[in-house]
């Protein structure tokens, strides 16, 4: 089993490693791929160093699976490169997902889609993931007609960059700032750039790929993402209006029962998620459930998850353990 990782040095590459020695996944040759720049270089897994190669290198190399976090332009340009050499490609960013000729994939929700044709498949966007783990059970219990979502994200989404320029205004130094303000005591309600409709791209994508994956057009759904000075994870606020009536104990009940969700929601202990908990972890953690009185069957969620890990490494690395387990590899 030969297992490529394309953007080995960069942030969700170097989860990604991790994940995949956390996890044991059975492979038996890792091939760490990067750009020119950063050919030669070493990575570290499960105490070996392994050296990095270039992207043409790793297509020679024929992989069984390659994990792409390297950028939508290098997985347009690559990642039919490794498809035609008989490499299954999961790639991470943005290229693919709206594809409708490609799978948008959260394991917990629609990995039976997959089959052994899929040689080029889409991880959703980090908040994507991270919410529809927590509401595809309502969804498929009691349907879903309206979302309204605000995102408080971490500046890892952002980069190494947002992550220095951080560390820079904590410590207060000049650097490279990779925002177009401080975000030290900051929230920024600017995540991605804006579109003509006056909404972000990542706004956007909550919309899109949320219909995606549920395979319904008709739910409406608006969002605000923010970026806030936080390294643990993303945090969302979901008002989500229901077809079904249900009780705010059968949703607790529902999500406890839900794989890869954790359900922190005790007001009395001040039991709730927060990014600083989720940091590190592959859950998705969902509290301060309550009914919207201001409307029928409506109800509030808090949902948090690491955005490096469950939205972007881990949720690729569960793909290929999908993959595996179903034999649809190398065929």
């Amino acid at each position: 089993m030969k297992i490529a990782v394309v953007g080995a040095t960069g942030m969700v590459g170097q989860v990604m490693l991790k994940v995949l020695a956390e996890r044991n996944f059975p492979l038996t040759e890792l091939i760490p791929v990067a750009s020119e720049r950063s050919v030669g270089k070493k990575v570290s897994y499960k105490g070996n160093e392994y050296t990095v190669v270039g992207l043409q290198t790793a297509v020679d190399m024929k992989a069984d699976v390659a994990l792409f976090s390297a950028g939508g332009e290098t997985s347009l340009a690559w990642a039919p490169k490794f498809a035609a050499a008989g490499t299954t490609v999961i790639d991470n960013s943005s290229a693919w997902r709206m594809d409708p000729s490609k799978k948008l994939i959260v394991p917990e929700i629609n990995a039976a889609e997959l089959t052994a044709d899929d040689k080029i498949i889409a991880n959703p966007n980090c908040s994507t993931i991270q919410m529809l783990v927590a509401l595809a059970p309502l969804q498929v219990n009691f349907g879903i007609d309206r979302l309204v979502i605000s995102t408080y994200q971490s500046i890892t989404g952002t980069g190494v960059t947002a992550v220095q320029q951080l560390e820079n205004e904590y410590a207060g130094e000049k650097g490279e700032m990779a925002y177009p303000y401080p975000i030290h005591r900051n929230a920024l309600p600017h995540c991605d750039v804006f579109q003509e409709n006056g909404y972000t791209k990542e706004e956007m994508k909550l919309v899109k790929e949320t219909h995606k994956i549920l395979g319904d057009d008709n739910i409406r759904i608006t969002a605000t993402a923010i970026r806030i000075p936080v390294v643990g994870g993303h945090s969302e606020s979901v008002n989500v209006e229901l077809k079904a009536p249900t009780t705010v104990a059968d949703i607790r009940q529902l999500l406890h029962n839900s794989p890869g969700v954790v359900v922190q929601d005790n007001p009395e202990t001040n039991t709730y998620p927060m990014p600083i908990y989720a940091e590190g972890k592959d859950d998705v953690f969902v509290g301060r459930i309550r009914q919207d009185f201001s409307q029928e069957n409506t109800f509030n969620l808090w949902i948090v998850s690491d955005n490096l890990r469950k939205g972007a490494a881990t949720n690729t690395v569960q793909i290929a353990e999908y993959l595996v387990e179903k034999g649809l590899l190398g065929q």
